[in-house]
């Protein structure tokens, strides 16, 4: 099966600065942390799954899978934590997806594997009105140059991924697809409306 390619790493790393420095990823989301609906999509979908953290992480380990801090310091950004699942992950993809778009789609990983097989790709990215780069399948041998790319002071995800053969697969023209699937949580109050069925933007 396809998903037997692929490891699953959500992305709770982040300082969650814009939402007054708590960690998104334990944020109630209808009754229940982010961090349990983004695992609960992913995990069906990939061979297995563990969580990108580098705060609280007791709280993260009680889902019952492996929590992987940054291997730099100083909360470099999502790069980081894509770089510690190349680092463990003993499959030949890696797909990340952040913590706080709890809507994301339930065939990402198998439509993402498609696009990249199919175009000989080493990195795929869903496109809605723009690039989705959070939700990222790339192939394990990228970790190395994913390795440099940080280790000199860069951390663009979209400036990295246009060092290697990249595939943008364009979201929202099937029957079914969520318009809000990849709308991410910036502040409780992009959370809260989000809970209410809209948008995260006012």
């Amino acid at each position: 099966m396809d998903k037997l390619k692929i490891t699953g790493l959500v992305l709770a790393g982040g300082r969650g600065s814009r939402m007054g420095g708590v960690d998104k990823g334990l944020q109630p989301f209808q009754g229940e942390p982010l961090i349990l609906h983004a695992l609960r999509r992913l995990r069906p979908q990939v061979a297995a799954v563990a969580i990108s953290a580098n705060r609280h992480l007791s709280a993260y380990e009680v889902y019952g899978v492996p929590v992987w801090s940054d291997p730099l310091p100083g909360f470099p950004g999502p790069l980081a934590g894509m770089l510690s699942g190349l680092m463990r992950a003993q499959t030949p993809w890696l797909l990340t997806v952040p913590c706080d778009a709890p809507r994301f789609p339930t065939d990402l990983a198998s439509r993402l594997l498609r696009a990249a097989l199919e175009q000989e790709a080493e990195i795929a990215l869903p496109v809605t009105d723009r690039p989705q780069p959070a939700f990222c399948l790339v192939a394990a041998s990228l970790r190395d140059s994913l390795d440099r790319y940080l280790r000199a002071g860069h951390g663009k995800v979209e400036a990295w991924t246009q060092q290697h053969r990249c595939v943008h697969l364009p979201y929202g023209g099937l029957p079914g697809d969520d318009p809000l699937a990849f709308a991410n949580l910036n502040t409780l109050d992009e959370l809260r409306r989000l809970e209410q069925g809209s948008g995260p933007a006012p």
